[in-house]
C-alpha cells in the first residue's frame, strides 16, 4: 500500500503548526496547496516558510479559493486566481510549479477548468494535481479513508489544515498507516497529474468548460 498525504486551504498558524509537529514526530514528508491571499497574514507566512525548510513540497491553491475557473472563461480569471496565488509563493514552491485547482466540495466535472486556466498551466509549465476523494467529515474521516486506501495500491489523501478539529486525528491516522505498513511517499499518483510541468498527459475535455 502506497499513500501521497496532502493539506489543502491553508496556511492556518495553530492549525499548519500542529500538522508540522505531527508530520516530523512520523518522519512523514507531504505537500501543502496553499491559498494564496492566506500568505499575507504575517504568521501564516512564517508557518508555510517552516513548512518548506521542513522539507514539505508548497503548492498553488488558488489566490482566493473562491472562484471555480470553468466559471470564467476570462484569461484575467486565471492570471489573478493562479499568477497572482504564485506569486505569493514565490521562494516556497517546491518542486517546480505544482497547482490544485479549487473543486467546490471535491467535485471533479466541467467547472473545474477553462480553456484559458488550461491554456495559462501549459504556458507557464505547471503540473496539475488532482484527487480521487476528499474527505471531509471532521470526526469520521480516519476511518473511511482508512477503509478507500485498502481499495487500491497507490491513494492521494486530500486533508485540511483548517480549524475544524480534523486535524486532531491525524496521530491516529499516521499510527494506523504504520501498523499497516503503508509507504507514505511525496510523489504523487500518476492518475492524479493530468498535467505535468505544462505537458497534458491525459483527456481533460471532462474538466474542461466548453
Amino acid at each position: 500500500m502506497k499513500v501521497t498525504l496532502t493539506f489543502d486551504n491553508g496556511p492556518t498558524a495553530p492549525v499548519t503548526s500542529q500538522v508540522l509537529d505531527t508530520l516530523a514526530g512520523h518522519g512523514v514528508k507531504s505537500t501543502f496547496f496553499l491559498v494564496g491571499e492566506n500568505l499575507t497574514a504575517p504568521a501564516n507566512r512564517a508557518v508555510a516558510e517552516r513548512a518548506a525548510a521542513e522539507g514539505h513540497w508548497i503548492g498553488n491553491h488558488t489566490l482566493t479559493h473562491t472562484v471555480r475557473l470553468g466559471d470564467s472563461p476570462d484569461p484575467a480569471t486565471a492570471e489573478r486566481e493562479i499568477g497572482e496565488a504564485q506569486r505569493l509563493i514565490r521562494g516556497l514552491a517546491t518542486p517546480g510549479q505544482l497547482f490544485r485547482p479549487y473543486g467546490r466540495g471535491g467535485v471533479l466535472d466541467r467547472r473545474l477548468l477553462s480553456r484559458a486556466a488550461l491554456a495559462y498551466l501549459q504556458r507557464h509549465g505547471f503540473t496539475c494535481v488532482l484527487w480521487p476523494h476528499d474527505w471531509d467529515d471532521p470526526d469520521g474521516w480516519v476511518d473511511t479513508c482508512l477503509a478507500d486506501l485498502r481499495t487500491r495500491e497507490w491513494s492521494l489523501v486530500v486533508l485540511h489544515d483548517l480549524p475544524t478539529g480534523a486535524m486532531s486525528h491525524l496521530p491516529r491516522f499516521l499510527e494506523a498507516l504504520e501498523s499497516l505498513g503503508a509507504d507514505i511517499l511525496q510523489d504523487f499518483p500518476p492518475d492524479c497529474v493530468p498535467i505535468r510541468d505544462g505537458d497534458v498527459r491525459v483527456p481533460l475535455d471532462h474538466l474542461l468548460t466548453d
